[in-house]
């Protein structure tokens, strides 16, 4: 006696799944031009690597004998795979159902897959393309009453993000639920012109009389309201690319420098580029003109291990660049001012990036590296109205309460409270400065005229007076000063900012292994 009649029927199940919404929903997701769940899945992860979990689950037609007709399956697929070789789950909305909306899915699935990565440790990618939630306004009516929102399982969303990377690639118009499963994550994308991110669609702002009146065009109303050029310059979203294939490459690029768990640590990679390489551009780097704006990117090209740069979150928080990289093959997160976007100086969403990005360094144990060039927090109307304040301070609380190895290099300004945000001074100061470092508690070009008003007033030749005043002072600012009375460790040789920090890198990971 054998199974072979129960096993044909599995094989015929799992071939009705791998039709997704039929062949005519199929085309019409490859018509947007847009990839369909599997291939997604297929394209992501390593090759051959991926198990599916819960292939035949969904809902079942059957004849007035009980015999199965037809499935439609559920639209959300995961299941265990491998990306760079390590285990991952890997999940896919499928639009081609419903848009990939939850009321014609199964909850359990979802949950199952976000609990089976914080369970086993293993990172989650989240592949999200529709709305994901409680479905339409039809849907009531076949339930007959109405309800309280709950979503089944974000507890088990919440503890993935204190446990394992999280990344989510939006790749579709995705709302509600959809929207709120993409932002819950480490790490972001959005692909441009395919991806749009909204609390509820043009659709819905539109019917409840908001001011907003979308496009005639319902793909140009989608891009207008929520957009990656949109939210990839408000920080919902970290990175905007131009593909799908872009997507899947630096979703694997970020998770090569991830641990696959809290509690693991990050891997070191093999490292061509000599850790003693000193760049002879960095000394003619930072002009003397003060208000002269240099590339702090040619400065981190220079500096970390060629080619390992991994930028994330370009469009907003433009004031501080923010980064992965290497250290002669050891991980580490990058903070750097951008002196060419508002002088370097912190405003609100910078000092929100910050925040964030020095939590996701500590929570992964990857070590600090700041190359500090801040004239200090933004100034003005505009910067009050923002409370550019309150989220500098819970930056500078991020960085003092962080407990990896921070190293700051000082390369021109660091001014005021934002200065003393650049490193925690009541820890050791693994920091280096370069010849030049202006630092103090506010710039001494903005209060001349104030402190010494008297003095000018009783001048013959106030102007005069004021150069003078101004040349005393130059030496007086000057870093070796600082470093006389030991307020700065070591002014260093701009060339020598590589091999001190392949230095910290390796007593950083040092330290580090020694907490497991």
């Amino acid at each position: 006696m054998s199974w072979e009649k129960e096993l044909k029927e599995l094989r015929q199940r799992e071939a009705l799944a791998e039709q997704m919404g039929g062949a005519d929903k199929v085309a019409r997701q490859h018509g947007r031009g847009k990839m369909d769940a599997r291939a997604r899945l297929a394209a992501l992860v390593d090759d051959g690597s991926f198990r599916e979990i819960g292939k035949i689950a969904g809902k079942g037609s059957y004849d007035e004998d009980g015999n199965l007709e037809s499935v439609l399956p559920a639209p959300f697929l995961f299941g265990k795979a491998t990306i760079n070789g390590r285990p991952v789950v890997a999940t896919a909305d499928d639009f081609t159902i419903r848009g990939g909306a939850a009321d014609a899915g199964i909850s359990r699935k979802m949950v199952q897959a976000e609990k089976m990565a914080h369970e086993l440790k293993l990172p989650i990618i989240r592949m999200i393309d529709g709305t994901g939630g409680g479905g339409s306004v039809k849907t009531l009516e076949q339930i007959g009453a109405t309800y309280i929102p709950a979503v089944p399982g974000w507890s088990d969303v919440v503890k993935n993000l204190d446990t394992v990377p999280v990344v989510a690639l939006a790749l579709g118009p995705t709302a509600g639920l959809g929207a709120a499963r993409i932002v819950a994550s480490h790490y972001s994308i959005m692909v441009k012109g395919l991806s749009q991110i909204f609390a509820a669609g043009p659709a819905v702002v539109d019917g409840l009389g908001e001011s907003y009146k979308g496009s005639d065009d319902h793909q140009q109303a989608k891009e207008d309201l929520g957009g990656s050029g949109i939210h990839t310059r408000n920080g919902v979203v970290d990175d905007e690319v131009a593909s799908e294939a872009e997507a899947f490459a630096r979703a694997r690029h970020f998770l090569s420098f991830m641990p696959e768990h809290v509690g693991q640590l990050a891997r070191r990679t093999e490292c061509r580029d000599p850790a003693d390489r000193r760049e002879e551009a960095l000394l003619s780097l930072v002009p003397r003109a003060g208000k002269q704006v240099y590339s702090m990117r040619r400065c981190l090209e220079m500096v970390f291990d060629q080619g390992t740069v991994f930028e994330i979150g370009k469009m907003w928080g433009r004031a501080c660049i923010t980064a992965l990289a290497r250290l002669d093959g050891w991980p580490v997160m990058v903070l750097a001012s951008d002196p060419s976007y508002l002088g370097g100086s912190w405003d609100a969403k910078t000092s929100e990036k910050v925040e964030r990005f020095v939590k996701l360094a500590d929570r992964f144990r990857l070590p600090i590296v700041h190359l500090v060039d801040n004239p200090g927090f933004m100034i003005g109307r505009e910067a009050e109205m923002a409370g550019t304040i309150r989220y500098g301070v819970q930056a500078m609380n991020a960085v003092y309460k962080a407990s990896v190895p921070l190293a700051s290099v000082v390369l021109r300004r660091a001014y005021g409270i934002a200065g003393s945000a650049m490193s925690n001074a009541e820890t050791y100061q693994y920091r280096f400065c370069w010849p030049s470092g202006d630092w103090g508690s506010l710039p001494i070009a903005g209060g001349l005229e104030v402190a010494y008003k008297s003095d000018l007033e009783a001048a013959e030749d106030p102007e005069a007076e004021l150069a003078a005043i101004r040349e005393r002072l130059d030496k007086v600012t000057s870093p070796f000063r600082s470093a006389e009375r030991f307020n700065v460790e070591d002014i260093i040789d701009p060339r020598d900012t590589r091999p001190l920090l392949c230095e910290f890198a390796d007593l950083a990971w040092r330290r580090l292994r020694s907490e497991f």
